[in-house]
């Protein structure tokens, strides 16, 4: 009996000392922070880890999450300052910097931010109209966390932003805003149109005025090209007639040719010389004796015509 009774103390002993330690040792993970309550009062904040408490005297608190958290406020219905009631969701991301006011500065952080988020959600788009608030939300979402993390400092609560979620006008006022819409894609689609219209036409002029520039040029060079392809001919041609001439009196002058033949084969040359138009050639019959020496004026004249020259 006496052997039965010690184990029974032992026993006893080993599951009070297991006791003991269980409550007296606490394993806190990370990102996570431990409020102790010693006989009711704070004590301590307890960071992540191994931490000791005394047992039976020491409390420990739910742990609180310090990483950066979200709440979602379900779509509230507000009044724009035009007197459009629109539902509004909103997003908000929060952070504990300050456990123990968190835990002892408000009864529940979390409803209380909540609400706060409500109220002051009305309290923003009362003073805007429909059209501010469907485009402003940048501002809106500013305006909010603002006013939110002036009121959150003081429960530890540090609001780091705050999103509009949606926003939702009534059916009406979307159908209004769809025609709207539609009405600006079309006038923006007929403007694109006549620009691009007013471009081309442009463009097609500038092609145009540079097409007919290029043919002018071209058909100026071509006439100059022509021309003085047309005046070298000329100048060849007479050239080649002079020479004949000139050889011809020579050679007849040199036979002893009478001066009344001279005269009647020149008479002959000369409406061969002065064929061409542009020929402007004044003959002065020569005495017999410088007859020969005047096909030689009659070549020279000729050749001065093709200039030009008189």
């Amino acid at each position: 009996m006496n052997e039965m009774g010690s184990t029974i103390v032992i026993i006893l002993v080993v599951l009070f000392v297991i006791l003991i330690l269980a409550r007296s040792v606490r394993i806190i993970p990370q990102s996570r922070l431990g409020i102790v309550q010693r006989l009711g009062n704070f004590h301590r904040a307890a960071p992540s880890g191994l931490t000791m408490l005394v047992p039976f005297v020491d409390v420990m608190l739910p742990l609180i999450d310090l990483r950066e958290q979200v709440i979602a406020i379900d779509p509230q219905a507000v009044i724009t300052s035009d007197n459009v009631t629109i539902q509004v969701a909103t997003v908000v991301y929060y952070q504990i910097i300050d456990a123990k006011n968190a835990i002892y500065q408000v009864a529940n952080y979390l409803l209380a931010l909540e609400q706060l988020t409500q109220t002051t959600l009305r309290n923003v788009f009362g003073s805007l109209t429909l059209d501010q608030a469907l485009t402003s939300r940048d501002d809106i979402n500013q305006r909010m966390r603002t006013v939110l993390d002036e009121v959150t400092e003081r429960w530890g609560v540090r609001v780091n932003r705050v999103e509009i979620k949606d926003i939702m006008p009534p059916k009406d006022i979307q159908q209004a805003m769809e025609r709207q819409m539609q009405a600006e894609r079309t006038k923006r689609a007929a403007i694109l149109t006549a620009e691009g219209e007013k471009q081309a036409a442009i463009l097609g002029a500038e092609g145009s005025k540079q097409s007919n520039i290029l043919q002018a040029e071209g058909a100026k060079q071509s006439a100059i090209l022509r021309a003085e392809g047309d005046a070298q001919a000329i100048r060849t041609i007479q050239q080649a007639q002079a020479d004949a001439a000139r050889v011809l009196f020579l050679a007849l002058h040199e036979a002893g040719t009478s001066e009344e033949v001279l005269r009647y084969l020149y008479l002959q040359v000369l409406p061969q010389l002065s064929a061409n138009p542009a020929n402007k050639v004044f003959v002065v019959p020569p005495p017999a004796e410088a007859m020969a020496t005047s096909g030689l004026l009659v070549g020279s004249g000729a050749a001065a015509a093709g200039d030009g020259s008189r």
